[in-house]
């Protein structure tokens, strides 16, 4: 493997985690096989004790998922990372590693409906509690803070709001508590935020999105700060079987080369499709964070490299012209996810949040007219003449 880790960062991307194999490939082999053969009985003895380094089954490791994971712990400044078959694969690695019986988590109020979901629907009736507040006010987050906290779960930016919190400030009042902080960081990816350098314990992604950035794979990864913390999350993967496949992180290896080229293209072109969106008579209000009308602009400023390509707007005929917007969309995508190289337009009430409650739903500022747009990189004159006659028809 070349020795990349003190190099710049699309040295890393393009870099990071290869390996040199019996035949020369220029780039990491698809090693599509579910078990290793072993030289002889000790040879097997060893690498089960730990031993020895080396392969025994893919749910507990591979050649190909492991050079995935080592580009991503190079990517996030952490000892280790840990590739799952799915984000939720991810988030609920994270959940079933920190939390217990009688625990409690404090986590961003706009987040990911998934991972809100299983936390409200299924680790309740096991005994763990949960708290959804806005974590970018940091009086929030102390008055919540509980005996039994043990997980600050931050978003940030977070979905679909767009709301950003103050991950040092936050990781700096979460550990005096000895709470762990784990930041979902699909949103900004590596490129423009590392939350493990800003103080958080774990950072876990959705690969599905802007890592692999093509819309044709699903996977998710957990990127652990410590030694002891690798440990504990990876020990969860490897028995619940969240591990990802080896083709899987074949195309999110390929994917990550580009996602810097990507990154910056894409916002490019967001910050275009912002301030057009921010003039529109039939547009309540814009939330980017390259936009200086976002409540945390100058948090944005300091905490990230670049505002990302993550658009919410508020419609101001509520639900009814929410829902006529995406119906007269062409280029711009009707479809969930984000993060590709394509635009992709979705309506968060209707769809990504339908199943949180209405108070739920209004506890994260997630109202009937708001709309999120994830900007690709395509021409962005042609995404902007699409949302203004989609516009036109509401």
């Amino acid at each position: 493997m070349k020795n990349v880790d003190e190099m710049g960062l699309n040295t890393q991307l393009v870099h990071a985690g290869d390996f040199e194999d019996a035949f020369g490939s220029a780039v990491t082999p698809i090693y599509q096989t579910s078990t290793f053969s072993f030289r002889n009985a000790a040879h097997g003895a060893d690498l089960f004790a730990g031993r020895e380094k080396g392969f025994i089954y893919s749910r507990i490791g591979n050649p190909t998922i492991g050079a995935l994971e080592d580009k991503l712990a190079v990517m996030e400044s952490g000892f280790g990372a840990i590739a799952c078959s799915s984000g939720m694969g991810a988030v609920s690695t994270v959940y079933l590693a920190l939390l217990s019986k009688g625990d409690h988590i404090i986590s961003s109020s706009a987040v990911y409906g998934p991972s809100r979901n299983i936390m409200e629907n299924h680790f309740v009736r096991w005994g763990v509690e949960s708290s959804y507040i806005d974590t970018s006010d940091l009086n929030l987050i102390r008055e919540s803070i509980r005996p039994n906290t043990k997980v600050l779960y931050i978003e940030s930016p977070a979905n679909p709001t767009m709301s950003i919190t103050d991950i040092k400030a936050a990781s700096e009042l979460a550990h005096q508590h000895g709470i762990i902080v784990v930041v979902d960081n699909t949103f900004s990816s590596p490129i423009l935020q590392k939350p493990l350098d800003l103080g958080a314990d774990v950072s876990l992604h959705s690969l599905t999105k802007y890592i692999n950035g093509h819309a044709d794979i699903v996977g998710g990864a957990v990127i652990a700060k410590t030694e002891e913390m690798y440990k504990k999350l990876r020990t969860i993967m490897v028995g619940f079987g969240f591990n990802m496949d080896p083709h899987q992180a074949y195309l999110v290896i390929r994917g990550a080369k580009t996602l810097a080229l990507r990154v910056e293209r894409a916002q490019q072109n967001a910050m275009k499709v912002a301030e057009f969106l921010e003039a529109h008579p039939k547009i309540a209000w814009v939330k980017y964070p390259g936009l200086k009308s976002h409540p945390q602009y100058e948090m944005a400023q300091q905490q990230m490299k670049g505002p990302g390509s993550m658009i919410s707007f508020e419609m101001k005929g509520g639900y009814e012209a929410g829902i006529e917007l995406m119906n007269n969309v062409h280029l711009v995508m009707l479809a969930v996810s984000l993060g590709g190289v394509e635009s992709l337009i979705q309506h968060p009430a209707s769809m990504t949040h339908a199943g949180v409650s209405d108070e739920g739903k209004k506890a994260a500022f997630i109202t009937e007219g708001l709309v999120r747009v994830s900007v690709g990189i395509e021409d962005v004159e042609d995404v902007i003449n699409d949302l203004k006659h989609a516009l036109e028809q509401v």
